[in-house]
């Protein structure tokens, strides 16, 4: 969950998501679907998936690998996570090498482009690498700040090539952002007693967002709209009310309250609440009493 996730958001997803798979037995005999609908939020929905499959791998191992081509072998484990693993859990001598050990590393030798693994290797504390790797990986989080550096506080200030040079601000150079395209879309509330109209998501796989207009829908009154960005992708999605006569096979009915085990997509609960929020401020009108 800590990849490409701040700590402070990966929380609360991390303690329902350990309260409901408490094992890796667990988690491989659940469905993706169950674990992705825990995982709803936290975007980048490979690494959910890659979770999954890595738990049935190591289920059917019967154990836990304890090597780093083992580790490497699992689903979704990178350089950095199997190097990560083998030395803090293992005591393996393999240097984890992520973004911020990537920048201590660019100013230490003043290169834009180092050759950070083979430096991180040469480094690389042999007798004692797990806390090694995690003093590296706290010191770009706390100390070798991306913006502004705390060269004051840095245990490698002597030591430092770009700071010598005074470009500390600028080792790594920043990469260029892409445009922000923005885009309108509208979704809609369809129902059918308690239950209502969800479709396969476009945006992410294995999940189920509201549909957008199709043939044989009819748009009606507007609900609200919220906007919602998805990398340089900045939304605005409007919510209104849908009726259809005859829905596509690939759509489906479901309870309106978010059923556990139904991976309904970010935009979908967003949308949901915007309709929910529509109800409870009518319900609360004197003219929404008179006609309750």
């Amino acid at each position: 969950m800590l990849q490409q996730t701040r700590v402070a958001a990966a929380i609360p997803y991390y303690e329902r998501f350990l309260a409901r798979f408490p094992d890796v037995q667990t988690l491989a005999r659940a469905s993706e679907a169950e674990a992705l609908s825990l995982w709803g939020g936290l975007g980048y929905y490979s690494r959910a998936r890659n979770l999954h499959k890595a738990a049935r791998e190591v289920a059917a191992q019967g154990g836990f690998p304890r090597d780093y081509q083992s580790l490497r072998a699992l689903p979704g484990v990178g350089d950095y996570t199997a190097a990560a693993v083998a030395s803090i859990a293992f005591q393996l001598p393999y240097a984890a090498v992520d973004a911020n050990v990537r920048r201590v590393i660019a100013r230490l030798t003043s290169d834009a482009e180092p050759d950070e693994r083979t430096l991180a290797t040469r480094l690389l504390d042999r007798r004692d690498p797990g806390p090694w790797n995690q003093a590296m990986m706290e010191l770009g989080a706390l100390v070798c700040l991306p913006r502004k550096p705390r060269c004051d506080a840095c245990p490698l200030a002597g030591h430092c090539q770009a700071r010598a040079r005074g470009t500390q601000t600028e080792v790594p150079p920043r990469r260029s952002k892409p445009a922000a395209i923005r885009l309108k879309r509208t979704l809609l509330i369809v129902r059918r007693r308690e239950t209502i109209l969800v479709t396969p998501s476009s945006l992410v796989a294995g999940f189920w967002d509201l549909p957008e207009p199709f043939a044989g829908a009819r748009k009606g009154q507007r609900i609200g709209s919220f906007r919602h960005s998805i990398l340089h992708r900045q939304y605005l999605f409007e919510v209104r009310e849908g009726f259809v006569e005859r829905i596509p096979r690939d759509m489906r009915w479901r309870a309106a309250n978010e059923p556990n085990g139904i991976p309904l997509s970010t935009i979908a609960k967003k949308a949901l609440r915007v309709w929910r929020n529509k109800v409870e401020e009518r319900q609360g009108s004197p003219t929404g009493a008179r006609r309750n």
